[in-house]
């Protein structure tokens, strides 16, 4: 051993490798451990320069060494076992710099802290009030990865900061990224790649593949998105990682201590709640200062807005797998001050079952992904029975669901996401077509209550055409009229298509590529919506509609049908917006509610046609064709 490095005994707290006055301490909870070794090595030589056992205090080993290189790696040796893993808290890892690069064969371990010198200047969070924000929801590979994209450093968030004005004129003040938290697109044992993510390694280090060449250039796509008025939402993992219980391999948390970090019944059989077969142990004491620390790490360290949590139901089961009425876990994120102002987005269901839609438990600041809004607008949108009162309920924002606390809405509206068709797919395809996902079309929902209007895929008729992009209009105008928090898909402003593949995570292609040299009429269909939204505050209100500000219409005023064949829905809008829906294969002779007072109707959308206008309308009778929507704003005369 080189005597220059010194050695202390080290503290237990704080956990991980902490870098103060060129000491850097180590501290790793490892419970059931008789022997814990570090090992550090230089990344270039990758030869081992030392190794040492740590000190052990209760269920804590930790050391302090001095004098470290700033380009050393280190792992730990837990009981002699023959792979070493990486720190649960590095902040950064050695992996490739090379996108899907298989080799060596991927185990990355921690690298040493290094000074933190990254001047955020006067940055601060947005906070955007929820009622305010439009979310466009992307992956950090897939908005840039295409050549047409022509950015200086494509697939990375340096790529983003590029495209920012694109974002800005959009419209959208709030992107959602898929995972960026460190994952290994190789681990397919094919030619498959996990382009998605939902495969965490590491919850506290950036993806290295989305880096050009430090972890700073993250800080600086945060800051600049604030710059603009954006904020910037994670979608977080904690529900499962990478680890396969079935192998020997361990990258980290299972080498530990698994019965710590995951769940486990009676027998010793993994508990399966993710559809993984690794469902982490989210209530363990240990575990839930560990998710905690990193949500607080990307907030104070990282300057993040929020987070969205994938399978967030798993969040709510205890050691047993059973849900919890209050899970400590939802508790703790829910009253630390740090996250009064965060925003907290459930995916409030999980892979066993277990659907918590309106249902997940609430304190503070919690909001949901509102899968039966989703279900509720397709269905009338295309044309099924018995689907008006649903449909109307889901536009008022959900209070069937969200009542009971209060008289805020906690609904995420969205009508697509990266999990499930596309936009134009929706209107395209009946059926999921995930072959190229080699698994025998098995993968991916089977009920995707879409309608290819009448050819399924791609055609070249010019009425189904014309009938498709009818409907896409149609989903936008009742996303963008209803109470909640709209969510927006990255690609659908152009009728992205994944050519009918609704579960396309391991295709690095053109089917999760934006294609920025796709010119349609669409992209300024879909921004003037989105201005519309904006404007008008009766449409951003979270709060529930009270009876008096909202009258129900038929094809008359005031006679509303919900009977179980009713194709037409309209309402005023405490008499400033008429807003109607047309979801028959017949068209609809309407007459108009009387304008407030000396008002004049003025037509703002009729989505049978591709642009949105000003124009009086006068008359009180108005015909809209089969299967569009119509938005009027009454104005003075």
């Amino acid at each position: 051993m080189t005597t220059r490095y010194q050695t202390e005994t080290g503290s237990t707290w704080p956990l991980g490798a902490v870098l103060k006055d060129k000491k850097t301490n180590f501290s790793l909870y490892a419970p059931k451990a008789s022997q814990v070794e570090i090992h550090l090595f230089s990344c270039d030589k990758k030869k081992t320069f030392l190794r040492l056992p740590l000190h052990k205090s209760g269920p804590f080993w930790h050391i302090c060494i001095t004098n470290l290189p700033k380009d050393s790696v280190y792992g730990y040796q837990i009981d002699g076992a023959k792979n070493l893993v990486h720190d649960p808290y590095a902040r950064n890892l050695n992996s490739s710099t090379k996108w899907n690069h298989k080799n060596p064969p991927y185990h990355p371990l921690g690298c040493i802290p290094q000074e933190d010198i990254f001047d955020w200047e006067d940055d601060l969070h947005p906070n955007i009030p929820m009622e305010e924000l439009i979310i466009y929801e992307m992956h950090v590979r897939g908005f840039t990865h295409d050549t047409s994209s022509q950015v200086n450093h494509p697939g990375t968030f340096l790529g983003i900061i590029e495209k920012i004005p694109y974002l800005k004129n959009l419209g959208v003040n709030a992107i959602e990224l898929l995972p960026i938290f460190e994952f290994n697109e190789c681990e397919c044992k094919d030619t498959r790649v996990n382009f998605w993510g939902y495969s965490t390694i590491n919850f506290f280090t950036p993806m290295r593949r989305f880096l050009h060449k430090s972890i700073d250039e993250f800080k600086i796509l945060v800051k600049e998105l604030h710059k603009v008025g954006i904020e910037i939402i994670l979608d977080v993992v904690f529900n499962h990682t990478a680890e396969p219980m079935k192998e020997t391999n361990a990258y980290s948390f299972k080498g530990i201590d698994k019965e710590t970090y995951y769940l486990f019944d009676k027998e010793g059989t993994p508990l399966n709640f993710s559809g993984t077969g690794n469902t982490i142990n989210c209530n363990h004491p240990i575990v839930r200062k560990f998710i905690l620390d990193s949500l607080r790490y990307w907030v104070q360290e990282m300057h993040v807005d929020g987070f969205r949590f994938d399978l967030a139901s798993i969040l709510t089961r205890g050691e047993d797998g059973t849900p919890l009425e209050m899970p400590p876990l939802i508790v703790d994120i829910s009253s630390d001050p740090l996250f009064a102002k965060t925003k907290l987005i459930a995916e409030a269901w999980d892979a066993a079952g277990l659907y918590q839609v309106g249902q997940f438990p609430k304190w503070g600041n919690w909001y949901e992904w509102n899968g039966k809004y989703r279900d509720a607008i397709r269905r009338f949108i295309k044309g099924t029975d018995d689907a008006a009162p649903h449909f109307a309920t889901a536009l008022c924002g959900s209070q069937d669901l969200y009542g009971q606390y209060g008289n805020k809405t906690r609904s995420i509206n969205f009508i697509t996401a990266h999990d499930g068709f596309t936009l134009r797919d929706l209107v395209s395809y009946n059926e999921k077509h995930n072959e190229a996902n080699k698994e025998d079309n098995r993968d991916g929902e089977s009920n995707n209550e879409s309608w290819n209007c009448g050819v399924e895929g791609e055609t070249n008729d010019p009425s189904i055409i014309e009938l498709r992009e009818r409907q896409v209009r149609n989903f936008l105008c009742a996303l963008m009229v209803s109470i909640g928090t709209p969510m927006v898909l990255m690609g659908d402003e152009y009728g992205h298509t994944k050519e009918g593949n609704n579960n396309p995570w391991c295709q690095d292609s053109k089917l999760n590529w934006f294609l920025w040299n796709i010119s349609s009429p669409l992209t300024s269909f879909y921004k003037k919506l989105i201005e519309i939204r904006k404007m008008r505050h009766i449409l951003k209100d979270h709060t529930f509609l009270d009876p008096k500000d909202i009258t129900w219409h038929g094809h008359m005023p005031h006679s509303p049908n919900w009977g179980k064949e009713s194709r037409f829905i309209a309402y005023t809008l405490k008499n400033s917006l008429y807003i109607a829906f047309n979801a028959s294969h017949k068209q609809a002779d309407i007459t108009l509610p009387a304008p407030h007072n000396t008002s004049i109707w003025i037509k703002l959308v009729d989505t049978k046609e591709q642009d949105i206008t000003n124009t009086p309308l006068t008359e009180n009778s108005y015909t809209m064709q089969p299967h569009t929507a119509l938005i009027l704003e009454s104005s003075l005369l």
